[in-house]
């Protein structure tokens, strides 16, 4: 036989379901306009509070689905993304917009800041010049820039961002094959002169017209000389004046550069 409920346990129940309603958080933005949430997402936006604008322009994508607004929200989203650290999550934003949005009259500037992304976690190719262990790094953000830009270049030549995006490319190319040179420059000092020399040919092969060819030439010839390998030394050393007839690195050798070419970016 049932029994029946106690008053007691129905106001303790009653208490319960009110409490966890209390503790839901109220959308401050319950009774906003489309408009009005894209506005106060660019207020945060100019005042630093990404993670705040990043949460407005997510509101807005699912209240303005369809839209032109919700589409522009999507890419600010993205450089909201970017801009508070969270570049992986700012380039899957990126790429579903592409996707969802092949036709848009805005790909043109979502090509640009993927490459921007992929590019800035480039710059950190460079840091560990001073550092005493070069080990191997990976360069896939370069190469993820670089075909970024590539894409927008080709398919948008006259875009606004693709005057910018070329020179950015040439930087690219440079950056990658300066880098092979380090860690060829890295293994000659170290005495691992056949791991050297594929490294510098890996260099010569792969980059054309560069400035970092000059070293990795230096570094092949220096590298033959060590391992007795002289016609090679001499062969590589025709290459290298008829190439570089000023070269620095014949009466200096390997001497750090003064000015490296990629400060002047």
């Amino acid at each position: 036989m049932l029994r029946p409920i106690s008053p007691f346990v129905i106001v303790f129940l009653a208490c319960g379901i009110l409490t966890a309603c209390s503790s839901t958080p109220a959308d401050p933005t319950a009774g906003w306009s489309p408009n009005r949430i894209y506005s106060e997402a660019k207020d945060e936006m100019n005042g630093g509070a990404f993670d705040k604008a990043i949460d407005l322009y997510e509101k807005l994508e699912g209240r303005a689905a369809g839209t032109p607004l919700a589409q522009q929200a999507q890419l600010e989203k993205a450089y909201a993304q970017y801009k508070n650290g969270e570049k992986a999550q700012a380039i899957a934003t990126l790429d579903r917009f592409m996707k969802l949005h092949p036709a848009s009259p805005a790909l043109d500037y979502a090509l640009y800041l993927k490459g921007i992304i992929n590019f800035n976690d480039d710059l950190g190719l460079f840091s560990w010049i001073s550092r005493q262990d070069l080990s191997e790094r990976d360069q896939k953000a370069a190469k993820d820039s670089f075909e970024a830009f590539r894409e927008l270049v080709t398919r948008f030549p006259d875009s606004k961002y693709a005057p910018d995006a070329r020179q950015r490319m040439v930087y690219i190319v440079n950056a990658l094959a300066q880098y092979e040179v380090h860690v060829a420059r890295y293994y000659y000092k170290r005495g691992a002169y056949v791991a050297a020399i594929n490294r510098a040919q890996a260099a010569l092969a792969e980059y054309k017209d560069v400035p970092a060819l000059e070293e990795a030439l230096y570094i092949l010839m220096q590298s033959y000389d060590a391992l007795g390998m002289t016609q090679l030394r001499d062969d590589t050393r025709r290459v290298l004046e008829a190439s570089f007839p000023q070269s620095i690195y014949l009466s200096q050798g390997l001497k750090p550069k003064s000015n490296p070419w990629w400060k002047l970016w």
